[in-house]
């Protein structure tokens, strides 16, 4: 695996090295080893699957509150999508920066996403699938959310956003009354 620090600090690329032949390719997607070698811990304890029918369907911003808040390893297995991470950090020099990059099962590349960060992805292609490893089990008293169209954060998706979710659609904007992620 090649791990790449992004410019949002906390946030990496993680490429697989797929091995190739005849019959097809073989890729390591998870290592702790290897994680651990560059600094970074993760001990996951979750594994969830999602599939998005839909070409411009957006799922997200999601995250949850200390002390659930959580680190991710997202990567698409079928289709393709532009992920995103909002740093919602408040002690960050990038908070409420945004970062996004197209994953798709052609370019072996996952997001390592830190406590802190709102997740959220939009379909680029039918049909699109996508795994995520967690380091804290799912906790709807912990579980928030800002919206993908939030005039703050001002995420620029590469399509017109579609299929939103009602209850992604309820998600706050950003006001003076948010006070981001503490971790």
């Amino acid at each position: 695996m090649i791990i790449t620090p992004l410019p949002i600090s906390g946030l990496y690329q993680v490429q697989s090295e797929p091995f190739r032949d005849a019959r097809g390719q073989f890729a390591r997607l998870f290592c702790l080893r290897e994680l651990s070698e560059t600094g970074l811990e993760m001990n996951v304890v979750q594994i969830n699957h999602s599939s998005t029918k839909s070409v411009g369907t957006v799922r997200g911003m999601h995250f949850q509150q200390y002390p659930c808040a959580e680190k991710k390893i997202v990567r698409c297995l079928a289709g393709r999508c532009f992920d995103v991470a909002v740093d919602l950090r408040p002690d960050s020099k990038t908070y409420l920066k945004w970062f996004g990059t197209v994953l798709s099962p052609d370019n072996n590349k996952a997001l390592y996403i830190p406590e802190g960060f709102a997740h959220g992805f939009q379909a680029l292609a039918p049909d699109t699938e996508m795994l995520y490893l967690h380091s804290e089990y799912y906790s709807p008293e912990r579980e928030e959310g800002v919206r993908h169209d939030d005039p703050v954060v001002k995420i620029e998706w590469p399509l017109p956003p579609g299929d939103v979710s009602q209850r992604d659609m309820q998600h706050p904007l950003i006001d003076d009354t948010f006070s981001g992620v503490n971790v």
